[in-house]
């Protein structure tokens, strides 16, 4: 009797430890289930912002007009229509308020200068510089005025979208904008903005035709003194000057009227 007694406090016991184990196993499993399930929705359901899209574009505009001057590299890539492989580019840009600009391509071999006052497209191959009014490119409401210090994208735009973009590398905003007042050059503005310091990271500019060109800045930096003579350009000797008259530009892929 006393053995049986030991045998079935041992097999309570026993049992007892058994289903302990299993329940824990149990538990581990619905956790990992929880944790996968959670997962999923994360990728498939849209962020929930703690910040508006206005409230984003605000501090974009605020960090951007305490900013008097930015360098990078940048990447660009033009998407055409029809075509197989982009058109690339790349080099070094500047920025200075008032309009200041300078890109440097070191592929292909080419410069665009901008004073605030006078463009100058210069083609070492070519052996030949393009100068127009920078008013003909550089209005307030393009991309370039706002980096250049010259734009307001509150005024000129209005918001589409707002999304994040994140991985492992980076945490961005993505703003897509499209202008209040129709231009045959600009349909679309994208705009990837690091979230903590809410600088412009790439541009992405879409026109009426579906075109895409896109500049990845790289290597950012902000308020670092450069000099307003970086954004003079004289032409080397035996360079053919011509001087652009009318609204095109050659950035902006037109002809315009040359007068020598």
């Amino acid at each position: 009797m006393h053995y049986e007694k030991v045998h079935c406090s041992w097999f309570i016991v026993h049992r007892h430890k058994v289903e302990s184990k299993r329940l824990t196993r149990m538990r581990k499993i619905s956790l990992r289930i929880f944790y996968a399930l959670m997962l999923f929705h994360l990728f498939l359901i849209p962020a929930v912002f703690c910040v508006t899209g206005q409230e984003v574009l605000n501090e974009i505009q605020n960090r951007y007009e305490k900013t008097n001057d930015i360098e990078a590299n940048f990447i660009q890539e033009y998407f055409g229509k029809g075509m197989k492989q982009p058109n690339q580019g790349e080099g070094k840009v500047y920025f200075k308020k008032k309009g200041m600009m300078r890109w440097d391509y070191t592929a292909p071999n080419q410069k665009l200068i901008s004073d605030g006052h006078t463009l100058w497209y210069y083609q070492p191959d070519e052996k030949q510089v393009l100068i127009s009014d920078v008013s003909s490119v550089l209005n307030e409401k393009t991309p370039l005025a706002f980096l250049a210090g010259e734009g307001n994208l509150s005024r000129d735009f209005k918001l589409l979208n707002l999304k994040e973009s994140v991985s492992q590398k980076e945490d961005n905003y993505v703003v897509e904008l499209a202008p209040k007042e129709p231009l045959a050059t600009l349909s679309k503005l994208i705009l990837t903005v690091d979230k903590k310091a809410y600088i412009v990271l790439q541009v992405d500019v879409l026109d009426a035709l579906g075109n895409v060109t896109r500049t990845r800045f790289i290597n950012i930096k902000t308020n670092v003194g450069i000099s307003g003579s970086l954004f003079q350009f004289t032409s080397p000797p035996g360079t053919e000057v011509i001087k652009m008259q009318g609204p095109s530009g050659p950035s902006q892929g037109g002809k315009g009227t040359p007068s020598k």
